[in-house]
């Protein structure tokens, strides 16, 4: 008989957590050990797959809408329910409502967590004792909690689809323009301020460039954080609220023609996009995971640049990807972390030189996207949909 289990978090091809909980039901959909549920309504504009994914997903939909359903009438108070809940984590190590403002109490309660911020307040660390295991997404984040004296924490880095991404052949789209790619939700800790300070310089010395960002998410209130650190233009806002990419582009120095903003992208159609990238670049300051835009990325055989903390470290593996290893104290006056240990600045100079390194060299830049795909090619999703079962498995006895 399958074990139930559910998904503490809402279901997406738009967004990191999103895309985790979706390829997680997918590789889970045909197990004979467990079936999985979310405890958030799926919306149906939120799930871009194809229609043989969508027949294989519908069970799961069936049930969790049953769930969902049932957990308005605790609407206000909470419900404990006799199977595994994987409960989605933030910072502060909380166990969010479910949409309906239930409480939902599991058994086991297994934390999943990709935090940014390593300040671990007391109560943050009883809650974090409190769970049976607790999953990290990068090797950082557990060291981080072993640091503190926690045992009951374990990794498991998350995946690409290999179906999906894998080097192929270019279509040779907008042939003639070097094109950098930048991707992830806009914020300071994304750094897509050094991005655009970075690539500026570039721009200047190559005119062909152009840089190509997917930046768009869910919350994009986060964007004012990027103006904290003082490292590109302010960036302003729209009368509907939305980051006004295309002016701040030109007011870091770039000409129009060199800045191209793809809007929303469903995740299952960013393939072939990424496939006519020449390189791509994050400078992140902080990831509690690996950063899964890179490692699609770097799945399709893109020459990756990384900056060399916390969660990216699972990533570089010697000449896999180019290295930002200059990494300084993340400060800036009014910023949300302040100096925050774990964190790094990456140098807007070394990203310039990375740059114009895979410009000027192709073949070492090459050569850097094949060892890269040749790394992910092993962190598929459904290695991490297996691990996530045995802990399930284990710790529901």
């Amino acid at each position: 008989m399958r074990r139930p289990v559910i998904l503490h978090w809402g279901i997406s091809s738009f967004f990191g957590w999103g895309v985790y909980g979706l390829n997680l039901a997918l590789n889970w959909a045909g197990d004979s050990e467990i079936e999985p549920r979310t405890s958030y309504p799926i919306g149906q504009d939120q799930v871009v797959v194809d229609p043989l994914r969508r027949a294989a997903l519908r069970q799961f939909e069936i049930q969790s809408a049953q769930l969902a359903e049932q957990l308005k009438a605790h609407a206000g108070k909470s419900a404990t329910v006799e199977a595994p809940l994987l409960a989605a984590l933030g910072n502060d190590f909380v166990v969010s409502r479910a949409p309906s403002d239930t409480l939902l109490v599991g058994k086991p309660e297994i934390g999943v967590v990709f935090f940014e911020v390593p300040r671990m307040a007391p109560d943050v660390l009883d809650r974090a004792r409190a769970m049976p295991i607790i999953v990290c997404g990068s090797s950082w984040n557990e060291r981080v909690l072993r640091a503190h004296g926690l045992t009951n924490v374990t990794t498991v880095i998350q995946g690409i689809d290999p179906a999906l991404f894998h080097p192929a052949s270019r279509q040779g789209v907008l042939s003639g323009r070097f094109m950098v790619f930048a991707g992830g939700k806009l914020e300071l800790r994304k750094g897509q301020d050094l991005v655009m300070a970075g690539f500026a310089r570039f721009a200047k010395r190559h005119p062909e460039a152009l840089l190509v960002t997917a930046w768009h998410s869910p919350w994009p209130k986060l964007a004012a954080t990027l103006n904290h650190s003082g490292k590109a233009a302010e960036l302003t806002f729209g009368e509907d609220g939305k980051p006004d990419l295309a002016r701040w582009a030109r007011d870091c120095g770039l000409a129009d023609n060199q800045f191209l903003d793809l809007g929303t992208v469903a995740n299952a159609l960013m393939p072939p996009i990424l496939r006519e990238m020449d390189v791509a670049l994050f400078p992140n300051r902080s990831e509690g995971g690996t950063n899964l835009v890179a490692m699609e990325a770097m799945a399709c055989g893109i020459p990756t640049i990384l900056s060399a903390n916390t969660g990216h470290l699972d990533l570089i593996d010697g000449r896999n990807c180019y290295a930002l290893e200059s990494q300084g104290v993340v400060g800036g006056d009014g910023g949300p972390v302040g100096d925050v240990a774990g964190w790094g600045e990456s140098s807007v100079e070394e990203i310039d030189d990375m740059l114009e390194r895979a410009f000027r060299d192709r073949v070492d830049a090459q050569r850097r996207g094949e060892r890269g795909a040749a790394k992910l090619a092993g962190l598929s999703w459904a290695r991490t949909a297996d691990q996530m079962k045995r802990i399930v498995l284990n710790a529901s006895g």
